[in-house]
C-alpha cells in the first residue's frame, strides 16, 4: 500500500518536472521570437552564418542609381556661307543706253554722235497717196547745223494736210515685264524759229507742238480716217496731248535770230505719264512734232534721255 502510494507520487513529480520543463522551453522560445522582426525587412537583405573557415561578406549597401547622363548640347557650327545670287536675269540689264539703272529706275540716253542709236524716222496725219515733192519729207542722222558741234538726228517736213506729225521712235529692253513705270523724259534739239512769229495756220515756232511720251505697242501709221495713214496709239491732237504722249513745249527760242540754229531744251516729270511694259519687260520710246502750220519745219534732236521709275518701287 505505502509502496503504490510513493510511486503515485513519483509520476506526479516527474510529470511536474516535465510540464515545469516544457513551460521553460516555450517561454525562452517566446522570448527569441519577440527580439526578431515580425517579417523580413524590404530593404534589409537576409544574411547567414557562413560556414567554419569562410568570411562572411557584407551584402553591398543599397546606393542610389546615378542619375541618367544628360548629352552635351551639340556645339553650334555656323551654316556655310552662301554667296550671294546673281541679279534676276528678268531685272534691267546694263547697256550703252541705259549705264545707270537702280532698284526701281532705269535709265535710257541718247547723243547721237556715232548715228541714230536704234532710233527710225517716221512721219503720220498725211495722205496715205502722199506727194512727196509738195511733202518734202526727210530724215536721217547728220552733223548738227553751223556753230554747232556734234551731230544729231535731222527731220524735215512740209504741212499740207493741216496736222503732220513727224516723229522718232525705238524700242527699250531690259525691265522688269508687266510693271508700270512713271515717264521722265528730257530732250535737247536745235531749232531755228524765233519767238512771236506768224505763219499759215498757225506760228512756226508756237503752233508746232514738242511731244514726248512711251507706248507698251509699237508706234505705227496706217490708214484711217479719210484716207490719211493715222497714228495707232493715242498722241492727242497738236497742243492736246494724249494718253501716250505728252506735250512738252514748242519750237520757238526766244535767242534765235535771223535763220540760226540755238539749242533748246524741253522736259516733263515722272507723275505725267505711265507706260507698263510687255511680257518681255520692253517698251517703245517716242518723241516728235504735232504741226498746225502749214509750212516747213526742219529741226535737230541733239539729246534725248528717258528715265523710267517703277510706280510701286
Amino acid at each position: 500500500m505505502i509502496l503504490q502510494r510513493l510511486r503515485t507520487a513519483e509520476s506526479v513529480i516527474r510529470r511536474w518536472l516535465f510540464i515545469t520543463a516544457v513551460c521553460a522551453v516555450l517561454t525562452v522560445s517566446c522570448a527569441s521570437d519577440s527580439s526578431q522582426p515580425e517579417g523580413p525587412d524590404a530593404t534589409t537583405p537576409q544574411t547567414s552564418a557562413a560556414p567554419d573557415g569562410y568570411e562572411t561578406v557584407d551584402p553591398q549597401p543599397d546606393v542610389e542609381p546615378d542619375p541618367p547622363t544628360v548629352p552635351d548640347e551639340p556645339e553650334v557650327v555656323d551654316p556655310p556661307t552662301v554667296p550671294e545670287k546673281e541679279p534676276d536675269s528678268g531685272g534691267p540689264e546694263e547697256n550703252p543706253e541705259n549705264p545707270d539703272v537702280g532698284d526701281n529706275s532705269t535709265k535710257f540716253e541718247f547723243d547721237f554722235e556715232t548715228g541714230l542709236e536704234g532710233w527710225t524716222v517716221d512721219f503720220a496725219d498725211l495722205p496715205v497717196n502722199y506727194d512727196q515733192s509738195i511733202y518734202e519729207l526727210d530724215g536721217g542722222h547728220r552733223a548738227l547745223p553751223d556753230d554747232l558741234a556734234g551731230a544729231g538726228v535731222y527731220v524735215q517736213g512740209h504741212n499740207r494736210s493741216d496736222d503732220l506729225f513727224m516723229y522718232l521712235k525705238r524700242r527699250a529692253d531690259g525691265l522688269q515685264p508687266g510693271v508700270l513705270y512713271g515717264v521722265e523724259i528730257s530732250i535737247d534739239f536745235a531749232t531755228n524759229v524765233p519767238l512771236a512769229t506768224i505763219g499759215i495756220g498757225g506760228s512756226p515756232g508756237s503752233s508746232v507742238f514738242v511731244k514726248a511720251g512711251a507706248s507698251t505697242i509699237e508706234p505705227s501709221a496706217s490708214p484711217g480716217t479719210n484716207e490719211h495713214l493715222r497714228m495707232n496709239i493715242d498722241k492727242g491732237n497738236q497742243a492736246r496731248g494724249g494718253s501716250a504722249m505728252a506735250v512738252i513745249g514748242d519750237l520757238a527760242h526766244p535767242d534765235v535770230v535771223d535763220d540760226e540754229y540755238r539749242n533748246k531744251s524741253l522736259s516733263i516729270g515722272p507723275s505725267v505719264l505711265t507706260v507698263e511694259t510687255d511680257d518681255d519687260g520692253s517698251v517703245w520710246l517716242i518723241v516728235g512734232t504735232d504741226s498746225g502750220f502749214e509750212g516747213l519745219t526742219r529741226l535737230y534732236y541733239d539729246r534725248i534721255a528717258y528715265t523710267l521709275t517703277r510706280v510701286d518701287g
